[in-house]
């Protein structure tokens, strides 16, 4: 169940509930964790006592290769599994198939794929990715999709977004008798509806006017953050969100750095994901309330203060900028820890922020004093 409780231009303050969890407050930025873990070092109870996370994200086809869904399952599901008792959303495995485009086959009954690790054959489609995350126990899971590379051709495009309405229902109906079994891990398990249509605003605003008949829990946005400009991005969210359910949570997939969220919260979206805070604190690069720092740049060799002075976090707390350049310059594993853990709290606490001036009625203000400072480099 999803509720609005505050507006301010199109930026909505709401509220979902979800079987685990209790409440969420959104805008919200899920931590993935793809393989029922945080790349990085950091646990569950890291993400729960120390980082402020709301949603945590797994991935359906890397979870399905290894342990296996079905051992997920006979473990209790992945909540028990990973010991995180707030919401999990599974993606669908739809983006292996763009991403995994040298080892596919796509037809109407869904997709052949090579497995990246031994390359043996898998077939994947709608009923067997709902069948898998039924198995994981997420609370949302995400419907079966084609993400369509950029740029494409029209007719292909076109061809692609109906296929992906029919596996859409196809979804529906296989999620629906699922829930219905007895011995369900979660039976309360929410299933959200993916928007494509590549960079076309006339099949991205026909398919999102198809896929809302099917009033679903919730509508994403998926197929952006692909290689097209980041303003091609915004002008699709904004063509998009007039056609989107009012009263549905709305989900921009894989998106972005902290001004691409506030762009998109600006234009009316609701729940994000991105590898990028975890991977690129693997990478010694962490986001300030400044901008994003290399932390192997040798000025921060004998530099004392935080990582970011403005910040909270067990890092920032703890540590030193000449400590963090220290632990990446030996190779130490503890460097990404620490970063992976200041840039999640980063961006949890820029979700937070983003809600309390929302609550103030003071998010345009926010927004524009942030647009344009946080990804600058410093």
């Amino acid at each position: 169940m999803f509720k609005v409780i505050k507006k301010q231009g199109r930026a909505r303050r709401g509220v979902f509930t979800c079987a685990h969890g209790g409440e969420v407050q959104t805008p919200v930025f899920m931590n993935v964790g793809t393989q029922a873990a945080i790349k990085g070092g950091v646990s569950a109870l890291d993400l729960k006592e120390e980082l402020g996370t709301q949603i945590e994200l797994s991935n359906t086809y890397h979870l399905h290769l290894r342990p296996g869904d079905d051992v997920v399952r006979q473990l209790g599901g992945l909540h028990k599994f990973m010991r995180w008792d707030g919401p999990i959303l599974t993606d669908s495995g739809g983006f292996q198939v763009f991403s995994l485009a040298g080892l596919r086959k796509i037809s109407e009954e869904g997709v052949t794929f090579a497995s990246h690790l031994d390359g043996h054959r898998i077939f994947m489609g709608p009923e067997e990715s709902m069948r898998i995350q039924s198995n994981l126990g997420s609370d949302i899971a995400m419907a079966f999709d084609e993400c369509v590379e950029n740029p494409a051709a029209y007719a292909y495009s076109r061809a692609s977004c109906e296929r992906t309405t029919r596996w859409l229902y196809r979804c529906k109906e296989e999620l629906t008798r699922l829930n219905s079994l007895p011995g369900t891990v979660n039976p309360q398990q929410m299933l959200f509806g993916i928007n494509q249509g590549c960079t076309f605003d006339d099949l991205r605003i026909e398919h999102m006017k198809a896929i809302a008949k099917l009033d679903l829990d919730g509508y994403a946005i998926g197929g952006l953050a692909v290689g097209e400009p980041t303003e091609e991005m915004y002008r699709i969210i904004e063509s998009v969100e007039p056609y989107m359910p009012q009263d549905k949570p709305r989900y921009l997939m894989g998106v972005g750095t902290p001004e691409n969220i506030l762009e998109a919260v600006h234009r009316g979206v609701d729940l994000f994901d991105c590898v990028m805070p975890a991977r690129n604190a693997r990478h010694a690069h962490v986001f300030t309330w400044s901008g994003h720092r290399n932390m192997l740049n040798s000025k921060y060799a004998k530099d004392t203060a935080p990582l970011d002075e403005a910040c909270d976090c067990p890092t920032c707390r703890r540590h030193s900028r000449a400590y963090i350049h220290h632990l990446f310059k030996a190779g130490e594993m503890l460097a990404m820890r620490l970063c992976v853990m200041h840039n999640l709290y980063f961006y949890n606490t820029l979700m937070e922020k983003i809600r309390a001036h929302l609550d103030d009625g003071t998010f345009e203000a926010f927004y524009s004093e942030n647009v344009g400072r946080l990804d600058r480099r410093i």
